[in-house]
């Protein structure tokens, strides 16, 4: 196999990084796949095979990415972190800013490399990522702002043995019980192959590396560490940091981080690293959760491995985006509006445990929720034309966002935000009498961690991808400076796929002056038979006929208030 790090040579073979225009074709097809070393699967790959090979591009650049649809269903790809100012339409997010690509026809993504970072591609429709439609994408600075002699790109997955489809109908179908379906354990892959198979990564004493780490995950977390080495964080999610020395990262599903790694000043031993695959939300099974991992970092071909005494994680400093400071200096946003949102269960009425931020579980709407930004004239700044379940929130143009995250459940959450960053101003716990836990948590009130209120030192920490944990709310601000529709969802495919999701109409108004749709994205939908214009479900003004009823919300046994 081969190993994807050390990058000059390996990503992609796109043959001249400094080239103007960068042309990669991909045809996005169905794979026979052994990733795990288990289970043969089928799987979503690329020119008929996966691994995805990683993309690169140097800034100024411009990517074109040719896909054509060889599956039997829709298809689309959204470049992770990429914003995509004055150019909405390219987002990729599935009937958010253009209808799927029918099987056997092809779009064309044009990025423009005017960002710089540790980025990703993936299927974001029906949650083909979940089935290996992912890559790592790449945009080099044309003059490195550190200075480190090689790269190293790790990509982390969560592998499951069943296909996405088959996961999110167990999530999303009606029951006849509370109770979620039995859990899966999927494994650990590094570098799109099983975690315990990567081919060594070589270092020579006294060099800088510098780790691309992205984590393409689906549902879990991962950790990442190399015992008797420093991680020195110079960039979070596309967005150069103050550098801050740790021991290792802790990442959430679409979180990246780059940190320099300084070799030792000998090569009398080789190291291991370490991969942790690992979530709150399912029980703890030594052998299925964690699963742990571990790769060679060689310093010289033969040498023994340095037997280092065993370190527990509580001992370990971890990445923490609450004590980072973004390098630019950019001062915390004052606040022009504020929208609380609150991950919640819902258990509705024809007996479906979905989940949502707002009032309803986030639902497609029958009309590209930006293509209704651009007809709607001055009804796009009224959120109703959007339709209840896809949960638009209207934001006017160059407002300061105040995005009050509220988490009162037991599970951790991976949020990101499509079109911008944001930054990270706060944590803190959340009200108790507001906390909801699963019905075989054995917490009470009085056995409660205390939860601090940790705030930003500076400059906070800019970001696409949060972690919000448990029983705590975040505090995050971002500048609406980007017209179009934004998702702001759950990276976990199962949440999202039930319905914990808004999305942010930012500047409606300002869309239609400054943007055209391109003709080619709405008759994509027609030839579907779809409708390209109008409200939610294509009519005019608030004429709403043939919308599905919202979920209708009943008292759910799924979670309990937390006991005295």
């Amino acid at each position: 196999m081969a190993l994807f790090g050390l990058l000059a040579a390996a990503l992609l073979g796109v043959a001249a990084c400094q080239a103007e225009t960068v042309v990669v074709d991909w045809d996005i097809g169905y794979v026979q796949v052994n990733r795990d070393g288990y289970n043969n699967r089928r799987a979503i790959g690329v020119n008929g095979a996966l691994p995805i090979p990683p993309i690169t591009v140097t800034h100024g650049d411009r990517l074109i990415l040719n896909v054509h649809n060889s599956l039997t269903v829709d298809t689309s790809v959204h470049a992770h972190g990429i914003f995509f100012n004055g150019t909405s339409y390219r987002d990729g997010a599935g009937q958010v800013t253009q209808c799927g690509i029918p099987p056997g026809e092809s779009h064309t993504y044009v990025i423009d490399a005017v960002q710089v970072g540790t980025y990703w591609i993936h299927g974001h429709y029906k949650h083909q990522n979940a089935d290996g439609l992912r890559t790592p994408f790449i945009i080099r600075e044309k003059q490195p702002l550190h200075q480190y002699d090689d790269e190293v790109l790790l990509a982390l997955e969560d592998w499951y043995a069943e296909e996405s489809a088959q996961k999110m109908e167990q999530i999303t179908q009606p029951s006849a019980t509370t109770a979620p379906p039995p859990p899966s354990f999927p494994f650990g892959l590094i570098n799109g192959y099983n975690g315990n198979d990567t081919k060594p990564i070589r270092f020579e004493p006294g060099k800088r590396y510098r780790f691309r780490v992205v984590s393409m995950a689906t549902s879990e977390w991962f950790k990442f560490h190399i015992p008797g080495h420093k991680l020195e964080i110079i960039e979070v999610d596309g967005v150069d940091c103050k550098p801050i020395v740790v021991d290792g990262l802790d990442m959430g599903p679409g979180q990246r981080y780059s940190a320099i790694v300084t070799a030792l000043d000998t090569d009398e031993f080789n190291y291991t690293y370490n991969v942790t695959l690992y979530a709150n939300f399912i029980p703890l099974i030594k052998g299925l959760n964690p699963r742990y991992y571990q790769g060679l970092i060689e310093y010289r071909a033969g040498a023994p491995v340095k037997n280092l005494p065993p370190v527990s994680d509580r001992q370990l400093e971890w990445a923490d985006d609450i004590k980072m400071e973004a390098l630019d200096g950019m001062p915390e946003l004052p606040v022009d509006v504020t929208f609380g949102l609150e991950s919640k269960v819902v258990r509705t009425a024809d007996n479906r445990n979905l989940r949502a931020l707002n009032e309803y579980p986030y639902t497609e709407p029958q009309v590209p929720t930006l293509f209704t930004a651009f007809a709607m004239g001055e009804l796009a700044l009224d959120r109703r034309v959007y339709g209840p379940q896809t949960e638009a929130l209207i934001v006017r143009h160059m407002d300061s966002v105040r995005i009050r995250l509220g988490n009162p459940t037991d599970l951790v959450h991976s949020f990101h935000l499509h079109g911008h960053t944001f930054q990270v101003v706060e944590y803190g716990p959340v009200d108790k009498r507001t906390i909801q836990v699963q019905p075989n948590s054995p917490l009470t009130l009085e056995t409660l961690p205390d939860i601090p209120v940790r705030r930003s030192p500076g400059a906070p920490m800019r970001r696409d991808t949060l972690v919000i944990p448990e029983f705590q709310y975040v505090d995050l601000r971002f500048r609406a400076d980007n017209p179009g529709t934004w998702m702001f969802h759950c990276h976990m495919d199962t949440h999202f796929a039930a319905g914990l999701a808004v999305t942010f109409v930012v500047a409606p108004d300002v869309l239609q002056r400054t943007q055209k749709l391109p003709e080619s994205l709405q008759q994509m939908c027609l030839r579907q038979g779809l409708k390209a214009s109008g409200n939610a479900v294509g009519n005019q003004g608030y004429d709403f006929t043939g919308l599905p009823p919202a979920p209708v919300a009943v008292p759910s046994n799924a979670t309990k208030p937390l006991p005295p």
